[in-house]
């Protein structure tokens, strides 16, 4: 979304030189149609988010019958690594339970639902949510999960410690950081170092780059995940209601 937003953005600050170097109505045109094609393109990934929101409730309908009330909305539509230049990605979703009732506060158990993507996944025929894996993690599994990440980047090897730091902080590229400051600094490496540590039968976690990168046993693919889906998982497990 962010994309479609700067070049809609780039297209408008071109307008008045596009009008000066045409006529009137030619530039009016151009205009036109650049516009329709930008806004066409939002559309496009609304749509996607759309599909991939009710894609995301069938998964959890048919997979996750004790969830009987809750919420679903995108939280990152693409939270990978910006220079990642794997055919991967990943979209995570929040959930949320709820108690029934007329205009419900969302005030029950927090879940994060991660669908990784692999090659082929979307192309110009639509979205193949058959090339998607998924994984539904509460905070408890968070928790472990960046402790056993952290683990492997830092000197810190204290479960105790980094679930601490944790509670009050956030995984960052360059560490831990909490209340403004770095807790728990990561190591630094070179872009073609790789720490590895086999987190569970399904994933391995791995340190590259100060970044967090996740390498599916099952489909054999590496998605680093982007600072930003870190931070927002986070901060949506852990924020009070």
């Amino acid at each position: 979304m962010k994309k479609f937003t700067i070049a809609l953005i780039i297209t408008l600050s071109l307008i008045p030189k596009q009008a000066q170097a045409q006529n009137n109505g030619g530039a009016a045109a151009a205009v036109a149609g650049g516009l329709l094609a930008i806004g066409a393109g939002i559309a496009a990934v609304e749509d996607m988010k759309e599909r991939a929101e009710l894609t995301a409730t069938q998964y959890v309908l048919a997979n996750h019958p004790e969830l009987n009330s809750f919420s679903l909305k995108t939280l990152d539509f693409n939270g990978k690594k910006t220079k990642d230049m794997s055919a991967t990605s990943v979209i995570s979703f929040k959930i949320q339970e709820f108690s029934p009732s007329d205009n419900p506060k969302l005030d029950g158990k927090k879940l994060v639902l991660l669908a990784f993507t692999s090659y082929g996944w979307i192309s110009d025929q639509g979205i193949d949510f058959n090339k998607v894996e998924w994984y539904l993690i509460d905070n408890s599994e968070w928790i472990n999960m960046m402790v056993a990440y952290a683990k492997v980047a830092s000197k810190e090897k204290s479960d105790a410690v980094l679930k601490d730091a944790l509670a009050n902080g956030v995984v960052v590229n360059k560490g831990i950081k909490a209340k403004g400051k770095s807790e728990i600094p990561f190591f630094k490496l070179e872009g073609d170092m790789y720490l590895v540590t086999d987190y569970s039968s399904e994933m391995k976690l791995i340190y590259n780059e100060k970044t967090l990168g996740i390498f599916l046993k099952k489909t054999r693919n590496l998605v680093q995940m982007g600072r930003a889906a870190v931070i927002d998982t986070h901060e949506f497990l852990f924020q009070q209601n």
